[in-house]
């Protein structure tokens, strides 16, 4: 099992339609969780599933509750979702209180390394022990960049905060909401990938089509699956897949 964190310091970025987009890419060949850590659980709806935890979260992370009872099936073969609710707002305290605080979601997905192949961590924004968990199980951190100066300030950030921890996973960068009109968003993209070897070129771009998400509660290629936002997801998709060397269990019924 792989795990995939998705994951920026800036909120705004574009980082729950990246999740939502790469557990559906990966549900075409794997068995996928898509595990949504943000409070505002964004990613439980727009999967259209319920987002209520028996206990909430601190009794899963206390080992009161089990990971598999809180696991919800989506409407997609091989995606499933473990749901964020209230709860979730004081994750951050509960983990605080933990034993070994930084290793508690690696503990919990331990449960369940024979029934994934892939889990997809959808990572609130900001260096918070939540993120810190979440890079520590990682084997790649994923990370999307608007073309402006913060974000670009938060690539830094990211980059210094995953070699802060144990796990080292190596990091894959990508261009979310691109304007080609803007001539700084130009420059960026032509430019940034030839200095950050961690940048790549893809390219999500602004769109009505992305924007069409929260109204749909789908992920872009499920409706536009044609479009260039939803090729660009497959192509980042392609590059996790690569760089993790993920293999196929048996495939889900």
């Amino acid at each position: 099992m792989k795990v995939v964190a998705v994951f920026s310091t800036k909120g705004g970025v574009g980082k729950t339609t990246a999740a939502v987009s790469l557990a559906f890419e990966a549900a075409r060949e794997f068995r996928v969780l898509l595990w949504d850590l943000d409070p505002q659980g964004a990613t439980t709806f727009l999967l259209q599933v319920k987002p209520k935890i028996k206990g909430g979260v601190g009794s899963l992370v206390a080992g009161q509750s089990r990971v598999t009872a809180a696991i919800r099936s989506t409407t997609y073969d091989n995606l499933d979702v473990l749901p964020a609710d209230a709860s979730y707002r004081d994750l951050d305290l509960v983990f605080d209180h933990a034993k070994k605080s930084e290793q508690r979601i690696a503990k919990i997905l331990e449960q369940i390394h024979r029934d994934y192949d892939v889990v997809i961590l959808d990572c609130p924004p900001g260096s918070s022990l939540v993120a810190e968990n979440a890079v520590y199980s990682a084997d790649v951190v994923v990370v999307p960049l608007v073309p402006s100066p913060l974000s670009m300030r938060s690539l830094d950030q990211v980059m210094e905060f995953v070699a802060a921890s144990v796990s080292k996973a190596p990091i894959i960068g990508f261009f979310s909401m691109v304007d080609r009109r803007k001539r700084s968003h130009r420059d960026t993209v032509e430019q940034l990938p030839l200095t950050r070897k961690v940048v790549t070129d893809i390219v999500v771009p602004a769109t009505v089509q992305i924007e069409r998400m929260g109204a749909e509660r789908a992920p872009v290629a499920v409706y536009a699956n044609r479009s260039p936002a939803a090729q660009a997801y497959g192509d980042l998709w392609r590059r996790v897949q690569e760089t993790v060397k993920i293999k196929k269990g048996k495939r889900k019924n």
